[in-house]
């Protein structure tokens, strides 16, 4: 069998060490792979007015999968102040480049296991295993946004929304508007994804997560998708409950949800409660996949006040590289992998500084690397 096409980008700050953690990991379970590194991220922002270059783009192209670390990303305001003076006042715009990989290779589901590993003294409460499936490509972070609000827009509202009635004679340069934009196919794909996984790994609920009481329109979309959806699935139980709440009860009784799915930004919120549960984003990693392609990472930024000292919790970054695995057909070294992180935190023994503990990143990494090999 042919190597896999990896490409391997690093970014800012730690993520280019817990990177450089989880591939100790990938080599110990003997995964086969081309790897290709990218360019990603501040520097190259800086340096180019462009934090994802076209090259990179390119590479991905020709990739099986992508594993990445984290980036810095800053303001608007001071992403502009940082652009090296040769570039600025040219038109160059900072714009995120995880979310315009998620949109320019269509990764709309973005998946988010959160797991409390016996041992770790971060949990919040024991027997949580939860997945979070968030779409990933639409919603809140269309991108579609106005600041000022152009008069073409404000008539477009004012002509089709009577709502917009009551900011009529509020100046352009004074409102802001950020739009949430959801399809019928966007809800779909990711309900769909969610009762897939559910169905395929023997889960017993899907929870949708929404907002239709007062986002009735697209809120609504959701819900109703979901519905239908969820009778092709007899066998799997089917919840709904608003997002404020769900946040209550997330902390309440973490063990009653199985698999939670939600549109961007209320995936977005409760992926990072749910991996709080289980010890914080040092153990929070995710899959932005479609169909063909993937880009794995853990979900913690890049921490500059930590760069160089190889002091953060690798395990988000080799659990990413789990889910890659998994993605890529390789499920029982995935396997391998996520007993030899379970093994090493039950052990409390080797633990990193949020743990509690004094072991390096490469620290933990070379444990969880004995456990496999041993």
């Amino acid at each position: 069998m042919s190597n896999f096409k990896i490409a391997v980008l690093p970014g800012d700050g730690v993520g280019k060490e817990v990177i450089e953690a989880a591939m100790l990991v990938l080599n110990a379970v003997d995964f086969k792979a081309d790897w290709t590194y990218g360019d990603i991220g501040w520097e190259f922002w800086k340096k180019e007015g462009n934090p994802l270059p076209d090259r990179t783009i390119e590479l991905l192209k020709v990739s099986d999968a992508a594993l990445f670390g984290a980036i810095t990303s800053k303001p608007k305001d001071e992403a502009q102040k940082e652009l090296d003076p040769s570039l600025k006042n040219k038109g160059f715009v900072y714009f995120s480049p995880i979310v315009r990989l998620r949109q320019e290779f269509d990764l709309y589901t973005n998946m988010r296991p959160c797991k409390a590993f016996k041992g770790n003294p971060l949990n919040y409460k024991d027997g949580i295993d939860l997945i979070v499936f968030r779409e990933n490509t639409e919603g809140m972070y269309a991108g579609v946004e106005f600041y000022p609000l152009p008069d073409e827009v404000r008539y477009a509202f004012l002509n089709n929304n009577p709502k917009m009635d009551r900011f009529k004679d509020v100046p352009g340069d004074e409102i802001a508007v950020s739009t949430r934009i959801m399809t019928k196919e966007g809800c779909t794909r990711i309900v769909k994804a969610a009762f897939e996984y559910a169905d395929k790994n023997k889960r017993k609920s899907v929870t949708v997560v929404e907002k239709p009481n007062v986002l009735r329109e697209t809120g609504g979309l959701m819900v109703r998708i979901a519905r239908d959806i969820a009778k092709e699935y007899p066998h799997i139980e089917y919840k709904e409950a608003n997002i404020d709440a769900m946040t209550m009860w997330l902390v309440k009784n973490p063990e009653n949800y199985d698999v939670l799915v939600a549109e961007n930004l209320f995936g977005d919120i409760i992926s990072d409660l749910s991996a709080q549960l289980v010890g914080g984003l040092g153990f929070a990693a995710s899959g932005n996949m479609s169909k063909n392609f993937g880009v794995f990472e853990p979900t913690h930024g890049s921490a500059p006040k930590y760069a160089g000292q190889y002091k953060v919790n690798p395990i988000a970054a080799i659990l990413a590289s789990k889910i890659m695995l998994d993605f890529l057909g390789e499920t029982e070294k995935g396997e391998t992998v996520l007993k030899a992180v379970a093994e090493v935190i039950a052990e409390e023994k080797v633990r990193t500084y949020d743990m509690g503990g004094n072991n390096t990143t490469i620290e933990m990494a070379e444990e969880i690397v004995r456990k496999i090999k041993g």
